[in-house]
């Protein structure tokens, strides 16, 4: 649809359910307009990022953006049928929108389509949403040819040599690919195969469905390895078929290897790899033989790839040496120092954004450490502050009246905070029992002070109106630690300038299990209390987080041997007879007398059982 003045083009997102979004651009392609209206389910959620970028919009543009007309806006909410109680749309340039969408945290099927307007500025097509957004609602994608597996199956991994560039980005998330992610097929392939992985009810899927971090992790692992056949074996179109290819999985699989990946992460893959194959087995005509012969070739290469290549055994000692450990207590005073500090330049500087960040630095310091036994970090990232009311942000939660993972203010005086964490990694397998508890007094009063003042401040500087951001802690752009990879990066980074380590913070688990189990473990909580909090058993600490379970128990049962061994000796000498030989003068056998006083015994038979002993 065209007019005089611009070109406009509307597309049905889906997210999850379809949204409605208009965009005008002017025939030069030098300023754009973008209006948007959401489903009311899809309102809380999407709304506010919205408005968020209109704000944004307004002031990087220094509030000198010009507002359409009413005659424009007519004819936008005409064309896209929607309520005339829209906000104002201000015209601002593709740079500005650009960065106002990537600040305000809007889809990424958004940010590819202006990505592809800046990028294309001759092109005809103002917006070209990625095909993969119409997923949902578009006809199955048609099966290959002759629906199998390449067979016959490699016997053995092929040698691989790691080619020069190896340290790319080889993914098709990675930049260089990034396009081929958009391309019809794939998008189709990975719309249908996120649908069969994911829906709640699926008879002709092995298992249960996959959680949203399941499904991302896999997600990741089909793009690591498309983007890998492209990349080095240069598949044009990579697409979900070539999982039909054992030869091009057992390349894949030694590429890890000679990179020198773990077990675990390879394992990772090949797991990926089946639910593929069982996807492509419930497509018409999926039946063939190889398919099967496929998942037990899967099978045997997971089994193999975990004996071969085990898990590299960690112990403090070691991580100390290359600067990836600290103890508990060093750990408890560098965030105990970061606390003290942050309320100090508090009161003396005041309400600052340095100031803010240093507070918000070390009361998500002290809840992943210190004062309470290492909570998860999903746990942590996913944590939502009192203002906000709205439903569950959890994307697996499928409870009306849940209210997430939540920190609470029970009472002001005296001062009383909680959290409740009904979605843990254990949920499930606890019958959705919620870790809940008082926050301790010094650490209540660290986040009550925060999460006024200070977290406004925040909240200003970067942009983002009212509690756009839901979560207590944000990263260094407002937003929250969605990506497990980005608090990663956070810690390490404001650990090394409190004068520490770049540890990961998930290492603090180990921290504590390593202090709580030791011989020389101070008074503190219970070990069953504690690994209730941390989200699992005492077991797990022995087979996961005890780096030191096996030598410490070894080296006690070597110490406990000397008292055992000394007891077995004076057990021995305080029971043993006193034996005297004599000899008798009718025979010549060795006469044995418990003392002199007794009689002889005289030896009557020379049979087996007698010890026969020759005297010189």
């Amino acid at each position: 649809m065209s007019s005089s003045e611009y070109t406009f083009k509307l597309v049905q997102v889906c997210l999850p359910e379809p949204s409605k979004l208009v965009v005008m651009c002017d025939k030069r392609k030098r300023q754009c307009v973008c209006l948007c209206q959401v489903y009311k389910s899809c309102l809380d959620g999407l709304l506010p990022n919205y408005q968020a970028f209109y704000r944004v919009c307004s002031r990087l543009t220094k509030h000198q953006s010009t507002l359409l007309s009413g005659q424009d806006k007519q004819l936008l909410v005409a064309l896209a049928g929607m309520d005339v109680s829209v906000p104002h749309v201000a015209v601002v340039s593709l740079a500005v929108c650009c960065r106002a969408l990537k600040l305000c945290k809007v889809p990424a099927a958004v940010l590819h389509a202006f990505d592809d307007i800046r990028l294309k500025p001759a092109s005809q097509v103002v917006l070209g949403l990625p095909e993969h957004i119409l997923a949902a609602h578009a006809q199955p994608s048609p099966n290959p040819v002759q629906l199998q597996m390449t067979t016959p199956f490699p016997v053995t991994l092929p040698e691989c040599a790691l080619p020069a560039d190896f340290k790319k980005q080889h993914g098709l998330l990675a930049k260089p690919h990034k396009h081929l992610v958009h391309r019809a097929v794939l998008a189709q392939h990975m719309g249908e195969f996120k649908s069969f992985s994911t829906s709640p009810f699926q008879l002709n899927r092995k298992g249960i469905a996959h959680s949203s971090r399941t499904w991302q992790n896999s997600e990741k692992h089909v793009y690591l390895f498309l983007g890998y056949c492209h990349h080095y074996q240069q598949v044009s179109q990579p697409t979900l078929q070539l999982f039909l290819s054992s030869p091009l999985i057992a390349q894949f699989v030694s590429f890890h290897i000679a990179a020198g990946h773990s077990q675990l992460y390879i394992r990772n893959f090949l797991s990926c790899a089946k639910c593929v194959l069982r996807w492509w087995q419930s497509k018409p005509g999926g039946n063939h033989p190889s398919f099967v012969e496929g998942l037990e070739w899967l099978q045997t290469l997971g089994l193999q790839v975990a004996d071969q290549l085990p898990r590299p055994s960690k112990d403090p000692k070691g991580l100390a040496d290359i600067g990836k450990w600290m103890c508990a207590a060093d750990l408890v005073h560098t965030i105990h120092g970061a606390e003290q500090q942050s309320q100090a330049q508090m009161q003396q500087q005041g309400v600052t954004v340095e100031t803010s960040r240093d507070m918000h630095d070390a009361a998500l310091a002290a809840m992943i450490f210190s004062h309470l036994p290492p909570v998860r970090l999903s746990c942590i990232r996913s944590l939502v502050g009192p203002a906000y009311l709205r439903p569950c942000l959890h994307p697996d939660c499928k409870e009306p009246s849940c209210e997430g993972n939540r920190l609470s203010i029970m009472s002001e005086s005296p001062l009383l905070m909680r959290i409740s964490l009904p979605h843990h990694k254990n949920a499930r397998k606890w019958g959705k029992a919620v870790i809940e508890f008082d926050v301790p007094s010094d650490l209540a009063q660290l986040l009550h002070t925060y999460l006024g003042a200070p977290r406004k401040a925040l909240l200003e500087h970067h942009l983002l109106i009212g509690d756009a951001c839901p979560y207590v802690f944000m990263d260094m752009h407002g937003r929250g630690f969605v990506a497990a990879a980005v608090l990663t990066l956070y810690w390490q980074k404001w650990l090394v300038s409190r004068g520490g380590v770049p540890m990961n913070p998930s290492m603090c688990r180990q921290v504590f299990v390593d202090e709580r189990q030791s011989d020389s473990a101070t008074a503190g909580p219970s070990n069953q209390g504690a690994a209730m909090v941390m989200g699992h058993s005492v077991k797990q600490w022995d087979k996961w987080y005890d780096m030191q379970y096996h030598p410490r128990l070894a080296q006690n049962a070597v110490d406990g041997m000397q008292s055992w061994r000394a007891a077995m000796l004076q057990s021995h000498t305080l029971a043993a007879p006193d034996l005297t030989l004599s000899t008798a003068l009718h025979c010549g056998h060795v006469l044995v007398s418990d003392s002199e006083e007794s009689q002889y015994q005289s030896c009557c038979s020379d049979s087996d059982s007698d010890i026969d002993i020759e005297l010189d």
